[in-house]
């Protein structure tokens, strides 16, 4: 195998991708012994860029390595009617490494895009790997021993995400185990993911500050295109100071807050309850071993 590729092209990897295959892999191990499981990979090209935007699952077969065609065609059909603008790019596996099988899968996808890619995610977990444990491999025709073979080089790729898959991805991260952790470790995982959003958001707001500071001062050069656009940022800032908009914060914080109250007092309440059940409890014991009965 080549150590790097050497056709020019740029991947970006999307983190649903990743997703769905650890998704695929978790599921498959759960149902049964252990194995590597088979999928396609979707994007677009754009010229000599490639974006891996999703995947889907396929059904292969252990025993010949081929890959159920009727199931693929049917898959592309459907994904083409709800994504028309994404093409199969090639296909995912799982595994520590390449091998010489996966070439047989790699040919029998080349009538659908004649330079697949093949994404391989391995599974088995490195606490001293900082890398993304994901590997994309091209196709080359090399000469080895005076025969022309078809061998698989692997290629640098970088991680593109969209605004809807940070959150995702996020949420994710601060899941739970539904058998594990108490309400207020939940919501502490919460509240630390919101701190964390607002964090980045201030950093963001800081960076164009400075940004704008040095624009005003001559430093780099103007443009009126970003000028325009924080413009309209900041007009959109009046809106939350208006005299309706005090009056449903303050409601809905007042809700909140009598919630709160309530939910302490009836708090309290019930903990007293518990109290006022062991003292009488305790009380009855005593008047028994004493001869008399009372109760308050």
């Amino acid at each position: 195998m080549a150590s790097s590729s050497s056709s020019g092209l740029t991947f970006k990897l999307h983190p649903l991708v990743i997703v769905n295959i650890s998704d695929h892999f978790t599921r498959v191990k759960s149902q049964s012994h252990p194995r590597r499981v088979v999928g396609c990979v979707i994007g677009v090209q754009r010229g000599r860029t490639v974006e891996i935007f999703n995947s889907f699952e396929l059904l292969y077969d252990d025993s010949t390595h081929s890959l159920d065609r009727a199931f693929l065609e049917k898959k592309q059909e459907l994904y083409k009617k709800v994504f028309p603008q994404f093409y199969i790019l090639g296909w995912y596996s799982t595994g520590s490494d390449a091998h010489e099988t996966d070439m047989i899968i790699h040919k029998s996808l080349m009538d659908i895009n004649e330079n697949p890619v093949y994404v391989l995610l391995n599974p088995s977990i490195n606490p001293a790997q900082k890398d993304l444990p994901v590997t994309i491999y091209e196709s080359e025709l090399h000469v080895i021993d005076g025969n022309p073979q078809l061998i698989f080089v692997q290629s640098s790729y970088t991680i593109e995400t969209v605004e809807a898959e940070r959150i995702s991805v996020d949420h994710v991260a601060h899941l739970k185990p539904s058998d594990g952790g108490s309400a207020a470790t939940q919501l502490a995982a919460h509240l630390t993911g919101i701190h964390s959003a607002i964090k980045m958001l201030n950093s963001r707001v800081r960076v164009l500050h400075h940004y704008l500071l040095a624009m005003q001062k001559g430093e780099i050069p103007l443009e009126n295109s970003l000028l325009r656009q924080v413009s309209s940022l900041l007009r959109r800032l009046p809106a939350i100071e208006s005299e309706k908009f005090q009056d449903d914060f303050l409601m809905e914080y007042n809700d909140t807050l009598l919630i709160t109250y309530l939910a302490m007092f009836t708090n309290c309440s019930s903990t007293m309850n518990e109290l006022v059940d062991k003292f009488n409890t305790a009380y009855d014991r005593h008047s028994r071993r004493g001869g008399r009965t009372g109760f308050i």
